[in-house]
C-alpha cells in the first residue's frame, strides 16, 4: 500500500506528464506537488515507485514517466472529474447510421483524438426489398430495414432477367415475407420454391443470402472518425512506428469489436489503459468508452481513442455526454 505522500506524488507526476510530455524529475515534481520536501526524499519515494512498477526512468532522461499500472492506479484512485462546459452539441434524429455517423464525429472533434461507435445489434428484418437491373445479369439489391437504413448490393446472377421480372420478384418478396427475419425467409422459401418459378425462386435465393450477409454487416459496423488526429499528437509524431501501430488498430476492426462489446458488458465510462492487458495490447493506446441506451436498453458502445498520455478527466466527460446525446437522438428516430 502507498502512504498519502507517495500517492500525492504519483498523482502530481502523473498530471505533469499528461499535461507536458516529459520525463518528470524530482525538482519539476516537488513544485508541482505543492510538498516541503528535500529533493533527496522525492528521489527516494521516486525510487519506491519505481520498484512497484508504477513509475519508470526512459533511458535518455533523469525524469520519471507513468507505467500502465501507474496509470490505472491512477485512474481508479487518483482521479477526480471536474465539470467543464462545453458548447452544447447536438445530435438530430435521423437514419439511425447517419446518426451513429455524426456522433463518432462529435466524439471525434471534442476529444481531438478517434471516435469510435459499436452500431446496434438489430434482428435482420426487412420493411423493403427491391431490384433494380443496372446490365445484363448484373442486378441492384436495395434492402430497407425498418430502422430506415438502406443497404444496396450487386447480385450476379447466371441468367438475365427483365426489370418486369425483377418487379414481380420484389413484390412477391414485400407481400409475403414483409416483418420476417432474413432466416424466416430462407426457411420459407426452400418450402415454397418448388411452386415459382424457378428463375425468379433463384433470384430471391440469392437476394436472401446477400440479404443476409448485408444485414450481419449492418450489425456488426465499427463507425471510426477522426484517425488522422493522431498524426499532430506528439507521441505518435516523433516516432512513426507507433503511429503505425495504432492505424493497424483501426484496420483491426474485429479487434475494436471485442474491446468495445467488453466495455457494453459494463455500466457507465471504463477507461482501458494500453499495454496493461491484451484488451489493449499497445502501451501508446488507451480507449475510454461507455455503453448507450435506446428507449432504456443498452444497445451498442461508443469510445475514444487517444494516445496513453490524455486528460483522462475531459475524455470521460465527453463519452459520457455523447453516449447519452446518441441514446436520445435514436430513440427519437422513426
Amino acid at each position: 500500500m502507498l502512504d498519502d505522500r507517495a500517492k500525492l506524488l504519483l498523482k502530481a507526476l502523473v498530471e505533469r506528464y499528461i499535461a507536458d510530455g516529459q520525463p518528470v524529475g524530482s525538482r519539476t515534481l516537488s513544485k508541482a506537488s505543492g510538498l516541503e520536501l528535500s529533493p533527496a526524499t522525492i528521489r527516494n519515494v521516486m525510487s519506491d515507485l519505481e520498484e512497484l512498477g508504477l513509475i519508470a526512468s526512459p533511458h535518455t532522461s533523469a525524469g520519471r514517466v507513468p507505467t500502465p499500472l501507474g496509470y490505472r492506479l491512477f485512474v481508479d484512485t487518483m482521479l477526480t472529474v471536474q465539470r467543464q462546459d462545453f458548447s452544447a452539441p447536438v445530435l438530430a434524429p435521423d437514419q439511425p447510421l447517419k446518426v451513429i455517423s455524426n456522433a463518432a464525429n462529435l466524439l471525434s472533434s471534442l476529444s481531438q483524438f478517434v471516435g469510435v461507435v459499436l452500431a446496434p445489434r438489430r434482428t435482420s428484418v426487412f420493411r423493403h426489398i427491391e431490384f433494380l437491373r443496372l446490365s445484363e445479369k448484373r442486378i441492384l439489391l436495395i434492402i430497407v430495414s425498418p430502422e430506415g437504413d438502406v443497404q444496396n448490393r450487386v447480385i450476379f446472377t447466371e441468367s438475365d432477367y427483365s426489370q418486369s421480372q425483377l418487379i414481380e420478384a420484389s413484390n412477391y418478396l414485400n407481400a409475403n415475407y414483409l416483418g420476417l427475419t432474413i432466416e424466416q425467409v430462407r426457411e420459407k422459401l426452400q418450402n415454397e420454391v418448388e411452386k415459382l418459378r424457378s428463375e425468379i425462386a433463384s433470384l430471391m435465393q440469392a437476394a436472401v443470402n446477400l440479404s443476409s450477409e448485408a444485414m450481419t454487416e449492418a450489425q456488426d459496423e465499427v463507425v471510426i472518425s477522426g484517425e488522422r488526429n493522431l498524426l499532430s499528437v506528439s507521441d505518435f509524431s516523433s516516432d512513426m512506428s507507433h503511429l503505425r501501430r495504432a492505424f493497424d488498430v483501426f484496420e483491426q476492426k474485429a479487434q475494436l469489436m471485442r474491446l468495445l462489446d467488453i466495455a457494453g458488458q459494463a455500466e457507465g465510462v471504463r477507461i482501458f489503459i494500453g499495454g496493461e492487458s491484451k484488451v489493449v495490447p499497445f502501451e501508446e493506446l488507451s480507449v475510454v468508452s461507455a455503453p448507450y441506451e435506446v428507449d432504456g436498453q443498452v444497445v451498442g458502445t461508443l469510445g475514444v481513442i487517444g494516445p496513453t498520455r490524455m486528460p483522462y478527466d475531459r475524455m470521460i466527460q465527453i463519452v459520457d455526454i455523447t453516449s447519452k446525446l446518441l441514446g436520445n437522438a435514436l430513440s427519437h428516430t422513426k
